[in-house]
């Protein structure tokens, strides 16, 4: 029983970040469900369906699959019992295969660091990332380093315009309009050689470009540091330069809105930021105003904190080698071998995929976010839940890539009116999103359908609540049925936008409505998601008895 408590709260959601707190005012109604008829039922339910749902997965992309021949070419050796591992998705290969190198960078720069803070630079950290930062982004980019300074001085000049204008409001609107403008810039300015730029600086075409020559790859996490800080440095003009410097930030929420003197918003600090070795590469995002806070007032996570971390991040690692090496969804996704799949095959290639798509996040997210830790800078955990826990598609955003969503939220989502003037606002920051992750229209449809899924779910649970909350059962059960089809609307938005596509998406959806296999395995589905939901409800009431409510 010990040993259970302790692996409880090993995994639990407060060991991710130190910013969930238990705190007295969260109180739970609800006596403990677990050991009662029903949810003795719904554990022996998961018992028997996950493991077959696994098993249906490993079978569908096995050399069963009759496109098997296909997509083998895209499978490449593995290291357990002599599987192949499908290693065929770019953007997880390249942290996969450099895991070793980055781990070498990583206290390398540490041990360096505190060395050169320490002895040479007077306890000054501002300026060794100043420093190391321009020379962490020339190995990675080598002389493109120019382009994206170039767009970093671009979008600069446009705020200190608006700022000596004194359009505050509209220069907001501006300053995103450019960054914004910069993406669909990148998809041809990429390409462009320097000689075309100007005929003197054809020599730069022949230098190094780094580890990684496509820089516009990184380039989109580094646009929302860009944002941030031009962003925050308008805001303090705007108070008239009026600052809270004598103050102590406690919570993460004071940190962010934290108003440094005018002085500190100079181009030492503001490259520092943006050139933050640690989260330079994929995050997870920091405001500006927060990382000056931290970097002044370093943060203290204890030692146990950090080993706990550490060992979620490798237990990650260790469930995404066994899903590459079993489940090849991957693979098969991008050939899109759908033929001779069942509706339930195809629901659990596409399940699976989604669950790879949060992983090869949330490993580098965790990753960097370690070594960030490791160095006293705290940004938010991206990942608060498992992707299969999340009933809500409001409650979901909010802990799938979370440090972007408290970005979001900061910069577009209460400036544009919040919950006062939710539907603008929505559709404000799930087009920015999808046009941040990627430049192509099934993104955008992503976006907008992400929108038209939470009207019915907010106003059905606000009726819900108000007709139902005191009959505390029917109320639960009544939600469990809203919320599976809430978990429909989810899977199928993210399964078109990222998984399956257009072919393959209409493919499940003809299939599971328009077949008698297909309408079987709809019904059973369904009552298998009810379980599910039961259970998360039953996981977040749990967290309420300790005091801990993540809202999400």
């Amino acid at each position: 029983m010990h040993l259970f408590k302790h692996i409880q709260t090993l995994f639990s959601i407060e060991a991710l970040d130190t910013r969930i707190q238990p705190k007295k005012s969260v109180v739970s109604t609800s006596a403990s469900k677990w050991k009662s008829l029903e949810f003795r039922f719904y554990t022996l339910a998961c018992l028997l369906i996950i493991p077959n749902m696994f098993y249906t997965t490993i079978k569908a992309t096995s050399p069963e699959n009759i496109n098997y021949n296909n997509f083998e070419r895209l499978l490449s050796k593995g290291w357990i019992f002599g599987r192949k591992v499908d290693n065929s998705d770019q953007q997880y290969r390249f942290f996969r295969d450099n895991l070793i190198l980055l781990s070498a960078v990583v206290i390398g720069h540490l041990c360096l660091k505190k060395f050169v803070v320490k002895f040479l630079l007077k306890n000054n950290r501002i300026l060794f990332d100043f420093g190391f930062g321009f020379i962490f982004l020339f190995v990675l980019h080598g002389v493109n380093i120019l382009k994206i300074l170039f767009l970093i001085g671009a979008i600069h000049l446009v705020t200190l315009i608006c700022i000596k204008q004194k359009i505050f409001k509209i220069g907001r609107i501006i300053v995103f309009v450019v960054g914004i403008g910069t993406l669909f810039f990148n998809v041809s300015f990429r390409k462009w050689k320097y000689e075309q730029i100007l005929f003197l600086l054809k020599p730069l075409d022949s230098m190094n470009k780094g580890i990684v020559s496509r820089w516009d790859v990184f380039y989109n996490f580094m646009l929302l540091r860009i944002l941030s800080y031009d962003l925050d440095f308008m805001e303090v003009k705007t108070l008239n330069e009026v600052s809270n410097s004598d103050n102590i930030a406690v919570t993460d929420l004071e940190r962010i809105s934290f108003k440094h003197t005018i002085k500190k918003y100079n181009i030492i600090n503001q490259f520092a930021y943006l050139l933050y070795a640690p989260l330079v590469i994929a995050g997870p995002i920091i405001t500006f105003n927060d990382f000056l806070y931290q970097s002044d007032k370093p943060m203290k996570t204890d030692l146990k904190f950090k080993a706990a971390y550490l060992f979620r991040l490798v237990f990650c690692v260790l469930v995404m080698e066994i899903l590459l090496h079993y489940t090849y969804v991957v693979a098969l996704s991008k050939f899109k071998a759908w033929d001779g799949l069942s509706p339930y095959q195809i629901s659990m290639i596409g399940l699976f995929n989604l669950n790879l798509v949060w992983l090869k996040l949330l490993i580098p997210w965790r990753f960097f976010r370690l070594w960030s830790l490791l160095d006293s800078i705290d940004p938010p955990e991206n990942m608060l839940r498992c992707m299969n826990n999340n009933f809500s598609a409001l409650k979901f955003w909010r802990s799938w890539h979370r440090s972007f969503n408290k970005w979001v939220i900061r910069y577009i989502y209460i400036p544009l009116g919040g919950s006062s003037n939710r539907i603008l606002a929505s559709l404000s920051v799930f087009t920015f999103v999808a046009i941040w992750h990627d430049i192509e229209l099934k993104l955008l449809i992503w976006g907008w359908m992400i929108v038209l899924f939470l009207l019915p779910e907010i106003f059905l649970s606000n009726m819900t609540y108000k007709l139902l909350h005191n009959k505390p059962n029917v109320y639960r059960w009544v939600s469990g049925i809203g919320c599976v089809v809430n978990v429909w609307l989810m899977m199928i938005a993210n399964i078109f936008g990222f998984c399956l596509g257009e072919s393959g998406t209409k493919k499940f959806l003809n299939d599971l409505l328009f077949t008698t296999s297909g309408l079987f395995f709809f019904v059973i589905s369904n009552i298998c998601l009810f379980i599910a939901v039961q259970i998360m409800f039953e996981i977040r009431e749990d967290e309420k008895r300790t005091g801990i409510d993540a809202k999400c």
